[in-house]
C-alpha cells in the first residue's frame, strides 16, 4: 500500500511551540509500504510521522524545504537512500526505532546530510555490532545526539582513534565488507500478494449450485461446504449411511 493523502487516518496535528507553530503530518498504523505523493502536502509540515507501517526503504521524498523531523518507528526499514539532503535540505532529526537497519555501512548514505543532528537507531540489529556507536560518530560527525544520548567530546576522540588514520581505514574495510555485499544485491523487492477467495471458475460453480438447489436442506449443505473452504462440484457428493452416494434427480410427476 502506498501513501495516499486522502486516507481518513492521515491526520494533521498542530502543536504550538513558543511563538511559532510546528505542524506535523501523522500517518500512523496504515500499512504503508512505500512513501510517495508527498508533494501534495505543499511543504506545510515540519515533521512527518510514519510510525507503525510497513516501509522498507527510506526514500521517495520530493523537495520539502520546511521538513526537519522524520519519525519512522516500528517499520521494516533496512535501507536508506542516498541524496536525502537534495530533497530535504533542512532535515535535522531521524528516528528509526525498531526497524531492520542491520550493518554499519547502512548508515553511510547519511554522511552527506550535513544538517542532521539527531539520529535514533535503538532496537535495530545494527546496535549490537561491535564498535557501533563509535562508527556512527566517526561517519556522521555532524550528529549531536545519537540514540537520545548526547555525543561527548571524549567519544569523538575515541572514534577518531579507532577509525582515523591508516589503521583505522583498514578496520573500516573489515567492518563494512559484509554491508557492501548486501547493498550490491539491488533494491528490496516485496513478494506479490497471494490471491484470496474463489477463482472466476469456482464462482460459476457456486452460482450454478445455488440456482439448482431444490430444498432448504441443499442450501444449508452448500453453506456448510463454503464455510469449510470446499467448492461445489470440487469433491464427490457425500455418502449416505448405507454407503451410497447422494444423487440429485429432478422431481417427476406420477
Amino acid at each position: 500500500m502506498a501513501l495516499r493523502l486522502t486516507h481518513p487516518r492521515h491526520t494533521l496535528h498542530v502543536q504550538h511551540v513558543s511563538n511559532f507553530v510546528s505542524e506535523s503530518f501523522v500517518a500512523v498504523g496504515n500499512k504503508i509500504a512505500v512513501i510517495e505523493n508527498l508533494g501534495a502536502t505543499l511543504d506545510q509540515f515540519d515533521t512527518f510521522d510514519f510510525s507503525d507501517n510497513e516501509i522498507r526503504k527510506l526514500e521517495g521524498f520530493p523537495f520539502l524545504r520546511r521538513l526537519k523531523n522524520l519519525i519512522l518507528n516500528s517499520n521494516r526499514i533496512c535501507r536508506i537512500s542516498e541524496g536525502l539532503e537534495k530533497s530535504l535540505p533542512h532535515l535535522e532529526s531521524i528516528t528509526l526505532t525498531n526497524n531492520n537497519i542491520e550493518e554499519l555501512c547502512d548508515v553511510d548514505p547519511l554522511t552527506s546530510v550535513k544538517t542532521l543532528e539527531h539520529l535514533c537507531l535503538l532496537r535495530n540489529p545494527i546496535v549490537h555490532k561491535p564498535g557501533y556507536r563509535l562508527y556512527v560518530i566517526h561517519k556522521l560527525p555532524q550528529l549531536r545526539v545519537l540514540d537520545f544520548k548526547r555525543i561527548r567530546l571524549k567519544e569523538r576522540k575515541e572514534a577518531e582513534a579507532s577509525f582515523g588514520g591508516k589503521r583505522g581505514q583498514e578496520r573500516l574495510k573489515v567492518l563494512t565488507k559484509k554491508t557492501k555485499a548486501f547493498i550490491s544485491r539491488g533494491p528490496v523487492q516485496t513478494a506479490p500478494p497471494k490471491p484470496t477467495g474463489p477463482s472466476p471458475e469456482e464462482l460459476i460453480k457456486i452460482k450454478e449450485a445455488i440456482a439448482n438447489a431444490k430444498s432448504l436442506e441443499e442450501v444449508q449443505h452448500l453453506e456448510a461446504m463454503l464455510k469449510s473452504g470446499q467448492i461445489p462440484g470440487q469433491y464427490p457428493p457425500p455418502l449416505m449411511e448405507n454407503g451410497e452416494q447422494v444423487v440429485e434427480h429432478d422431481n417427476m410427476e406420477s
